[in-house]
């Protein structure tokens, strides 16, 4: 299998039992990394240097790299991948909890299709038990499907990506575009002929469900997924028709209430059915609502 390394980016507000369960998931898959890469984004508090001082002593794989002042996770990463000494990068959020065949699912896509650029995958849910999954998201496999889907929402889940690092910078690196980093930079790779593909199984366990959507929401979000549509429309990734789509079904939802942003979430895109976990939730592709809440 080819060698790769893991980024991760962590700052101040993290708890630190989150960042011990995502450390924890990375070093105990199925394949461990050949390195992992922790951006620290400006000075932690004592706890969480506790966390990285353990993991250091234990695992020579572990790279530490210390930013002055908190940057924001899109130029964090963007240090972090400087000093990625592999082709093959995998992001992880410090609050998310990997699933322990990940890396050797990802792998093996990669291996089968080199020309892939991005492999993604599904991510369950929890609000704050991780045995109590309350939604899960899923997306399409194939390039072109995903390029298809790409029309309406974003193609892979962020926190499950493995990418190849120079296709990253050749599409310019993340790049600050409100708080929808991820987004832009999935629509530039496919500018520039990226190809994706996404494993149809569950990779990372996510801290979200209602208490996320409330979050993502306001005035600049709102303005964020505006520009960010225009954006893509002037590029040719999607067509008019898609960005009238989406401003108008995704605008209203972003500037509303909380509440109700969480009301939403709960009694329409979290629809439980069953599934492989005893039940999931209906997918935001079942149903005509915003799936970036």
């Amino acid at each position: 299998m080819e060698k790769f390394s893991v980024l991760i980016s962590v700052y101040h507000r993290e708890k630190k039992e989150y960042l011990r369960e995502a450390l924890r998931s990375v070093f105990e898959q199925t394949i461990e990394p050949d390195e992992v890469v922790l951006v620290k984004d400006g000075a932690l508090t004592a706890e969480l240097d506790e966390v990285v001082d353990e993991f250091e002593s234990k695992y020579k794989s572990l790279k530490v790299l210390s930013l002055p002042e908190n940057v924001g996770l899109g130029m964090a990463l963007n240090e972090g991948l400087k000093v990625c000494q592999y082709d093959l990068v995998a992001r992880m959020d410090s609050d998310d909890i990997s699933m322990p065949q990940r890396f050797e699912l990802q792998l093996k896509a990669f291996a089968e299709n080199p020309e892939l650029s991005i492999v993604g995958g599904w991510i369950s849910e929890f609000e704050d038990d991780p045995a109590e999954i309350v939604s899960e998201r899923r997306a399409p496999e194939t390039d072109d499907q995903l390029k298809k889907y790409f029309r309406k929402k974003t193609p892979v889940n962020h926190v499950t990506v493995m990418f190849r690092r120079g296709r990253v910078l050749e599409a310019g690196g993340y790049q600050h575009f409100y708080l929808l980093e991820d987004y832009w930079l999935w629509g530039r790779m496919i500018a520039c002929g990226a190809t994706l593909y996404n494993v149809q199984q569950r990779l990372v366990n996510v801290r979200g469900g209602v208490s996320m959507a409330t979050r993502r929401g306001g005035w600049r979000y709102a303005k964020g997924e505006v520009c960010l549509m225009y954006r893509f429309y002037k590029m040719g990734v999607i067509r008019f028709v898609d960005m009238l789509r989406n401003i108008a079904v995704r605008f209203p939802v972003r500037i509303m209430p909380s509440a109700i942003r969480a009301l939403i979430y709960s009694k329409l895109l979290r629809k439980k059915i069953e599934g492989d976990s005893g039940f999931r939730h209906k997918k935001a592709s079942e149903k005509n609502i915003p799936p970036a809440l």
